[in-house]
């Protein structure tokens, strides 16, 4: 099976959403896939429930727990490089059908991780892999490159009104 280049992007809820509901899917179909989350490092909802399908669905976290609209610092352009590095031998290797790079576009708006680094990966993915990247800011040469590309608008949302986030629905 052919695999394309999707990418989930937009300032609406829903992009990483959207990416592990295609992991699960492909999970279901007997693929074998890897979750790489660029700037997170957390036990969110998601990843407790997906430990449940360890033996297909492998995910890691890079991110130290800390960067999310400031700065990022030495640490973050650090952990993001090795989960870059991590991912390209992942996708490269061909032991999984889908690969989800997810956030990796905010790394990119950060320059902790150069476009034209990920446009080479998707030059050198195996012909079987399916890679799914998220993340607001999505470069127009990424989305220009990308088989399939899929921008959440945000139109109405309750954290306008103060509404924190909830464990179980967006954490």
């Amino acid at each position: 099976m052919k695999g394309y280049v999707h990418v989930y992007t937009g300032n609406g809820k829903g992009k990483t959403t959207a990416a592990l509901g295609l992991a699960i899917r492909a999970a279901g179909a007997g693929l074998r896939v890897y979750i790489a989350q660029f700037l997170k490092n957390f036990p969110y909802s998601e990843i407790k429930a997906l430990e449940r399908f360890r033996n297909c669905i492998t995910v890691q976290q890079y991110g130290t727990g800390c960067f999310i609209i400031n700065h990022p610092s030495e640490a973050d352009h650090a952990a993001a490089r090795k989960g870059f590095e991590d991912c390209v031998e992942q996708v490269i290797s061909g032991n999984f059908d889908v690969v989800i790079l997810d956030e990796i576009t905010i790394a990119i708006s950060y320059g902790m991780i150069a476009v034209d680094e990920l446009l080479a990966l998707i030059d050198r993915k195996p012909e079987h892999v399916e890679l799914v990247i998220t993340g607001r800011y999505a470069d127009e040469k990424l989305i220009g490159r990308a088989d399939v590309v899929t921008e959440m608008k945000e139109i109405k949302h309750y954290y306008a009104r103060g509404v924190c986030a909830r464990d179980g629905i967006e954490k």
